[in-house]
């Protein structure tokens, strides 16, 4: 486990990645003498992705990880001082040299909740950590959101699978989207660095490259296989499968030359290899004249060693219907060689699937099991950012506020506590936040509340209330342990089931509410009109 965990903390992020002006405006903050100065930051987005009402909150972990580890080196210090000004006091840089994060507390919502976190310490390091985590929040939330929507429209029945890393943005973001795919709710990855690093489950099978890399002409140093009771004499299955081919023609009106020689070879050699998991690629040359049954004659010779096959894979053309056209072949071929297993083997479909095929391909009746997405998942195409920001809230124990033309822009003061409020049947009513001094909500009492962008308040009634913001780091040491990948992904899976189901369209016109308290309310108007804090 510790080699695990420290091959782990090598993929966290660097302090020096990073925008300059946090480096100057930490180089004000030192000669202005407030680098000391207790502040709190928040770090949120405005709007859900995707034109959707709900995001999932991820990214803690990494957050957290690089916060533990987060120290300057000489050679980040040196490069540093290399682009600010050549007559930079030596004594900023020493200072630079003694952070760490032992002062730093966040307070944020469980990874896999339905997005508000908070930072807080010193105020030139809090300020230095800004743009980090913005990068580790941000894509880690959109791809998880991503991923969620996903399963919402295939439904729990469909398995799938994240085949991005060769689309994604570079290795960090191959690893961020195939972590948070998982979390969003899909079953694995190709990525065999998140299977390492994060646990994430991995699959994969065999490219176009590997059939049609064979001839035909090849002949393995061994082509015999021992039954899978281990009993009995060891089998030619390259023989096996050429016998198992004419019959496999003859029901498909074929002729026995159609079938590509190269893919049977590629079929066999790979059933050699993986007798336990042969899977078949059947649209490298003709998926009915030849990919099928390529794949049926090597299957049917398993199938006489005691083996099964585990699936085929599609991967151009229109899925939908050739999934239909492979399962009635299936379904033929089981009844005519009697193996009732053929005829409910997987069926898995990529190529290019966004949320509209996605959506075709789980319609009902639909013969497809797995689905794998790449493209579609990982760059995020309908919204390639979720524009999460960080903000300034408090000073020295004093609100601040971003007043701008820009409504939207303007921050919301203070220290807050966040909690969200349920109706009687589970569902999620709002998000109220408030000023942490103030005291909680209470069930079953009625409240009046601001919601964002609304003039007038609202009353609700909550059937139950609950805390969002845990604190997850305090003066730089953990809190509590960190839940797995595996439980946040139940976490996220649950979260969702609570929204209603008008909330858990594609788009929504009816957005997840946040609302204000009354006192918040009355600071944010206090401010707003430039009264005292």
């Amino acid at each position: 486990m510790a080699a695990e965990a420290g091959a782990e903390d090598r993929a966290a992020a660097r302090p020096l990645l990073t925008d300059l002006y946090q480096a100057t405006m930490a180089l004000g903050y030192w000669r202005a003498g407030r680098a000391r100065d207790a502040a709190e930051f928040e770090l949120y987005f405005r709007r859900c992705p995707f034109g959707g009402a709900f995001a999932l909150a991820a990214g803690l972990r990494d957050c957290l990880r690089f916060l533990r580890a987060f120290r300057l080196r000489d050679e980040d210090v040196r490069f540093l001082a290399s682009v600010l000004p050549p007559d930079t006091d030596p004594a900023f840089f020493e200072h630079l040299r003694t952070l760490d994060c032992s002062g730093v507390t966040v307070q944020a919502l469980p990874e896999g909740s339905l997005a508000f976190p908070g930072v807080s310490g010193p105020l030139l390091l809090v300020q230095l950590l800004e743009t980090p985590l913005l990068c580790l929040v941000s894509y880690a939330s959109l791809v998880a959101t991503n991923a969620a929507r996903l399963r919402l429209i295939a439904g729990p029945g469909k398995r799938l699978l994240e085949f991005g890393l060769r689309r994604a943005q570079g290795p960090d973001g191959g690893l961020t989207a195939s972590t948070y795919s998982y979390l969003g709710g899909f079953d694995g990855s190709s990525n065999t660095l998140a299977g390492q690093l994060r646990g994430v489950p991995v699959a994969g099978t065999l490219a176009h490259s590997f059939v049609t890399s064979f001839s035909g002409s090849e002949v393995p140093p061994d082509p015999t296989l021992a039954p899978a009771a281990g009993a009995g004499p060891r089998v030619d299955l390259a023989a096996g499968a050429a016998a198992w081919l004419g019959r496999v023609c003859a029901h498909l009106g074929l002729r026995a030359q159609d079938p590509h020689p190269g893919e049977r070879a590629a079929f066999v050699a790979y059933a050699l290899a993986f007798p336990r998991a042969f899977q078949g690629l059947l649209d490298s040359y003709s998926v009915q004249r030849s990919g099928l049954p390529n794949f049926l004659a090597v299957a049917l010779a398993l199938g006489e060693l005691g083996y099964r096959a585990v699936g085929v894979r599609l991967d151009s053309g229109d899925l939908l219907q050739q999934a239909r056209e492979v399962r009635g072949v299936f379904r033929s071929a089981a009844a005519r060689f009697q193996v009732p297993w053929l005829e409910l083997l997987p069926i898995a479909v990529s190529n290019n699937v966004d949320e509209e095929e996605l959506a075709r391909l789980s319609q009902e009746g639909s013969e497809v099991d797995v689905i794998g997405i790449g493209t579609g998942l990982v760059t995020c195409p309908r919204q390639p950012s979720l524009g999460c920001v960080y903000k300034l809230v408090s000073v020295g124990g004093q609100a601040r506020m971003k007043l701008t033309e820009d409504p939207e822009k303007q921050t919301l003061p203070g220290s807050k506590a966040a909690f969200r409020l349920l109706d009687s049947e589970g569902f999620l009513l709002l998000d109220m936040l408030q000023l942490a001094e103030e005291p909680p909500p209470q069930a079953e009492r009625e409240l009046k509340v601001w919601p964002l962008g609304a003039r007038d308040p609202r009353t609700v009634r909550p059937a139950r209330v609950e805390p969002l913001l845990r604190r997850w780091l305090s003066e730089g040491q953990l809190c509590e342990p960190l839940p797995s990948l595996a439980e946040s992904r139940a976490f996220a899976q649950w979260s969702l089931s609570r929204l209603r189901p008008a909330h858990k369209r594609l788009q929504s016109p009816a957005p997840y509410q946040v609302a204000l308290s009354e006192q918040l309310r009355a600071l944010v108007d206090s401010l707003s009109a430039g009264g005292p804090v």
